[in-house]
């Protein structure tokens, strides 16, 4: 679909039925988050490196008024953050813009190939990039809170599209009763959990026809570039920027509930394609939809590091690695030290956050980690809203998050260490929190 087409089917949709709903103000912008060659890249087991790099590594920030309410929804080109970073970000943004704190929804894109944020397998997060990454983000929202104030009246375009090809559950079942991670899969069984295809489109439309930003959401690992060894947003994050470029409009990315889901068969060239042409096709049958009421509320919420058997967790590892990956010492040794640092925090109790945003009849359920995709389809059934959606890797990271099948099955994902090690049932505790959240923001009725 080339920008006539698309903005042809923008003109058409001008015509479709009005929401009734009052006119939003909507401002977006980016900017660039500073990498080099000597940063760690995130997102493997030992430390990687890489030359050079694709696209840009950014937060892009999207604020959004309406009677009388700004929140802002952020993006932000890395693997994931831990709290320490965005509290304090979110707290500027608060002061400087008059964002309330609840109404921040700060995300990682969850790219596998940038310098590393969080302390993770066999390295530590790159601080200089962890404090250019805080700069960032304050930085996109204050440019477009500062832009917003000029913001021309948008109305709100929502479609609900789908890419069932970019993704699949991969924590498949093997011969052997094992769970896939890596390695061959020659004996795969079947796939043990679902697949989430929703991909929804929200779009602001100014009254000339224009775009004043985009959102969009998809369920996938962001793992794949156009050129390998370099760094990049991933294949969601070239999407984006190319998305961008077209529609002449900022594209925010917001990756959903991800962390049983891969893709095991395209290039990232070819995924950046397909969700390219699949939020194309969304925006081109984008209808107007309410706007309010605009609402957030966000939570602290309390959950426990698991206790776990030494013995049992080293011979899972240990199996799976030497049948597998063949020489899998090192793996399994990263995966000890892990074990060992986690050992004495054992049952202890830690805070997190869960927040719900509400536009309109649209709702957004930001969950602090890698959540399952069973996890996510079980927020969406039981919402109160038609049009609920997950933002995996929001406002802190509390590593992967299962349900309490995935616990019995095991594998990786649930393998103890700086990537899991949530006590079994958080996830359903947090399936609980945030339906308890997206209740309270029901009972505003829609004006």
């Amino acid at each position: 679909m080339n920008t006539l087409i698309l903005f042809s089917a923008l003109a058409l949709a001008a015509t479709a039925r009005e929401s009734g709903s009052a006119p939003l103000r909507v401002a977006a912008a980016s900017a660039e988050i500073e990498a080099s060659d000597d940063m760690v890249i995130a997102g493997g087991i030992g430390p990687g490196h890489v030359r050079g790099q694709e696209g840009a590594l950014r937060a892009a920030a999207l604020v959004i008024e309406g009677g009388g309410t700004r929140i802002a929804i952020i993006s932000t080109d890395v693997l994931m953050t831990a709290r320490d970073i965005l509290d304090p970000a979110a707290r500027k943004i608060e002061s400087e813009c008059g964002i309330p704190f609840e109404n921040i929804l700060i995300a990682a894109s969850h790219t596998h190939h940038a310098p590393s944020t969080v302390r993770v397998h066999a390295y530590d997060r790159d601080e200089t990039f962890c404090r250019r990454l805080a700069g960032a983000i304050v930085e996109s929202a204050r440019k477009a809170a500062r832009d917003l104030s000029a913001a021309a009246p948008a109305d709100l375009l929502f479609r609900l599209g789908e890419e069932s090809s970019v993704g699949q559950a991969s924590r498949v079942l093997l011969g052997d009763g094992t769970i896939y991670w890596v390695g061959p899969r020659d004996d795969a069984v079947r796939p043990t959990g679902p697949f989430d295809p929703e991909l929804p489109v929200i779009a602001f439309r100014r009254g000339d026809g224009s775009l004043a930003g985009l959102i969009f959401n998809h369920s996938t690992h962001n793992i794949g570039t156009r050129e390998g060894g370099k760094r990049s947003p991933g294949f969601y994050g070239l999407a984006a920027q190319d998305l961008e470029a077209e529609c002449k409009a900022p594209v925010v990315f917001i990756p959903g509930a991800f962390a049983s889901t891969h893709n095991l068969t395209l290039g990232g060239r070819e995924m950046a394609f397909r969700i390219q042409e699949a939020v194309k096709r969304a925006l081109a049958k984008a209808e107007p939809h309410p706007t309010s009421p605009i609402i957030a509320r966000k939570r602290e919420v309390a959950y426990r590091v698991r206790t776990f058997d030494e013995a049992k967790e080293d011979a899972a590892v240990s199996a799976y690695c030497k049948k597998r990956l063949g020489a899998g010492d090192g793996t399994i040794d990263v995966f000890r030290k892990m074990r060992s640092e986690l050992a004495s925090h054992q049952g202890e109790e830690r805070k997190t956050w869960i927040q719900a945003i509400r536009i309109g009849d649209i709702a957004f359920v930001a969950i602090p980690g890698e959540c399952f995709t069973s996890i996510g389809i079980e927020i969406k059934r039981r919402s109160p809203f038609r049009w609920t959606y997950v933002a995996g890797v929001s406002n802190d990271y509390i590593g992967y998050i299962p349900d309490a099948e995935a616990f019995d099955l095991g594998g990786y994902q649930v393998w103890t260490g700086f990537h899991s090690f949530v006590a079994k049932g958080t996830g359903e505790a947090l399936v609980e929190e945030a339906l308890g959240l997206l209740r309270e923001l029901r009972r505003r009725s829609i004006r």
